[in-house]
């Protein structure tokens, strides 16, 4: 069973996909949508809950250093919530700095920053995924 990482901004979700076995999360797509336009990101992201056969998605959910979460982890909340409609578990996961940890990933593989710009949040998602598929899988 596939799952989706799912990076949630203003305007893109960064969007990740498990292989089969649930080890390893890749990138797939950065999807983009008007400022806000939750429901027009929900449409495009059904493509691949039904392309992968999806039944779990982690979705990243922003926290404040504190811990807090506010306008943007709200907005995450009410996302889960839209998804769920789909027929997807949805694990909401602590995003904090997996934006930093991706950018630092991309830049040390010498990315371009034009380039990066156009990739960062599907590698958030993959350092949200990846980061849920090794916390499940320890011990293994």
């Amino acid at each position: 069973m596939r799952i989706l990482g799912l990076d949630l901004g203003s305007r893109t979700l960064g969007v990740s996909v498990s292989d089969a076995l649930g080890m390893i999360a890749r990138p797939v797509e950065t999807i983009r949508f008007e400022q806000d336009d939750y429901d027009s990101a929900l449409t495009q992201i059904k493509k691949y809950i039904d392309e992968f056969q999806v039944k779990k998605a982690v979705l990243g959910l922003p926290k404040h250093m504190n811990g807090d979460v506010g306008i943007r982890g709200e907005i995450s909340i009410m996302f889960k919530e839209k998804l769920e409609t789909l027929g997807v578990e949805v694990i909401l996961w602590d995003e904090r700095l997996t934006t930093v940890a991706a950018e630092r990933i991309l830049i040390s593989a010498d990315v371009s920053r034009k380039k990066r710009k156009k990739v960062i949040d599907q590698m958030a998602a993959v350092q949200i995924l990846q980061g849920y598929l090794d916390r499940n899988h320890q011990g293994l």
